[in-house]
């Protein structure tokens, strides 16, 4: 599994191009919501 470091990394990562210009199509959007919902949800039962 990965370390707590690893995941918020990769959860700000998300967060950050989520919000590009580049990630204006929907469906794009969409994916990336539900994955960095995802990744809060691990953060959270698992490191708070």
């Amino acid at each position: 599994m990965r370390s707590e470091d690893e995941v918020r990394e990769q959860y700000e990562f998300l967060a950050e191009h989520l919000e590009s210009e580049e990630m204006n199509h929907e469906g794009v959007r969409r994916m990336f919501t539900y994955y960095k919902r995802a990744l809060g949800w691990v953060l959270e039962e698992e490191y708070m």
